[in-house]
């Protein structure tokens, strides 16, 4: 027997705590609202409300009954600007490096950067700046005195400096000679009009990780990174490998769809060849467009571009829409309310998964998916007939239905996987299957 625990995931939108008792079982769990300008707020009032008493400090483990758990996505996406030669080349390569990589393009500036461009690309806010050449020699030209403009410029963001080689080394060093904090990759943009996103997006994904624990404008990021020292995805992924391992090699992969306020999250993890082998974290993938507040108006856009919604249903959802990108904390509680956040969830799910399997790609169709959990606030609903929309939705999907047609679903009903991840990144694996075998029931499919 060890002391309580409390598990907290700290998202952009909502704080969850699970409370789990000296045996490992778990005891509740509860939500409460991101504080945004002081995070500990809402960490503390959630954490209290499943009996976490006296004060909530990194080294709580240590001096009291229970021990803190904790990990965080309160940064939300990334906010990527683009800056290149081109505009449409740069605005095409800039939407293709932000996908599945937990970012979203908020400004592209084409050409040379003047002083209003500069002002232009601060008032955009960006968390990332991407900083692309060309195909040409005049490009060249113009990415050096662009990374020049950029090392003298208040424009703190790291920068993803995509070129080709010959001019990476001499961007590099103007950037670097004002200690900006830059990423190089090989160039998105190549000859022929080719268009190669990955390198710089896997730069992206890497900034994503750090972005994710801190919250955006927080007074108390300090205290806050020493008390949540993982981001999210890290515990949810782990906590994912954990269910596979209870499943055993003959399971199949599981497939976890993770709809937050901010980004959908899609993680695939492949069973273990054999009983004695371990299992294999596949794929990760992050949708900055698709969350269901700030960003919410993405899974109408993506969901006709995709057509999975036609235009008479987008603008029925619109209303919708608007007041919870709008109005982040808010939470329908009508039946239409309801179903209206249902809906956007199940297109953002199937939306999400379609770009997972493109990046997954014949590996894990190979592998077939044993199991599918829906995890996230909206679709801890009572509402049986609701969900089975949801299922329904992913399962006939023209994309997804050789994949999913008859593959169980579960919903993480429960706030489990987080928490089974972070318990098990601690040693706590019987702690971790007693979670989520208590939140997890798979339909029949």
């Amino acid at each position: 027997m060890t002391r309580p625990t409390v598990c907290l995931d700290v998202g952009s939108g909502w704080v969850k705590a699970l409370g789990i008792d000296g045996d490992g079982e778990p005891t509740g769990c509860a939500q409460h609202l991101t504080t945004p300008h002081d995070l500990l707020e809402g960490v503390l009032a959630a954490a209290t409300a499943v009996g976490l008493d006296g004060p909530l400090t990194p080294r709580r483990g240590v001096e009291a009954d229970a021990e803190l758990l904790a990990c965080s996505s309160a940064g939300g996406g990334l906010r990527l600007a683009v800056v290149g030669h081109d505009r449409l080349a740069s605005t095409e390569a800039g939407f293709r490096v932000a996908r599945s990589a937990g970012a979203r393009v908020v400004h592209v500036h084409a050409g040379l950067l003047e002083p209003a461009g500069v002002r232009a690309l601060r008032s955009s806010r960006p968390d990332v700046v991407l900083l692309l050449d060309g195909a040409d020699a005049a490009a060249e030209g113009i990415l050096l005195r662009n990374a020049a403009r950029l090392a003298r410029a208040r424009v703190r963001a790291p920068i993803v400096l995509a070129v080709h080689i010959p001019v990476r080394a001499d961007a590099l060093a103007l950037l670097k000679a004002t200690g900006r904090t830059v990423l190089a990759t090989d160039t998105v943009l190549r000859s022929g009009g080719e268009i190669v996103a990955e390198p710089a997006r896997a730069a992206v994904t890497e900034l994503l990780a750090g972005h994710l624990v801190g919250g955006r404008g927080t007074a108390t990021t300090a205290r806050f990174r020493r008390l949540a020292r993982q981001a999210t995805p890290g515990a949810v992924r782990r906590g994912a490998v954990e269910l596979v391992r209870a499943r055993g090699s003959g399971g199949g992969a599981v497939l976890v769809i993770d709809v937050g306020s901010s980004t959908t999250d899609v993680y695939s993890v492949l069973p273990p060849p054999g009983p004695a082998d371990e299992p294999e974290v596949s794929w990760s993938t992050a949708e900055a467009d698709l969350g269901m507040r700030p960003t919410s108006g993405g899974i109408l856009t993506e969901g006709q571009a995709e057509g999975l919604l036609d235009p008479v249903e987008a603008d029925l959802l619109s209303p919708a829409v608007e007041r919870l990108a709008e109005e982040t904390d808010f939470v329908p509680t009508d039946p239409g309310g309801r179903a209206e956040d249902r809906r956007l969830a199940a297109l953002a799910s199937v939306l999400a998964a379609r770009r997972h399997l493109r990046v997954a790609g014949q590996q894990l169709v190979d592998a077939g998916v044993g199991l599918v959990v829906l995890t996230g606030g909206v679709f801890r609903q009572p509402d049986q007939n609701g969900m089975e929309a949801v299922r329904r939705t992913l399962r006939t999907d023209p994309v997804l239905r050789g994949l999913l047609e008859h593959c169980p679903m579960a919903v993480d009903d429960g706030f489990a996987l987080a928490p089974a991840g972070l318990l098990a990144s601690r040693g706590r694996t019987k702690a971790a299957r007693t979670v989520l075998d208590a939140a997890i029931a798979p339909d029949a499919g």
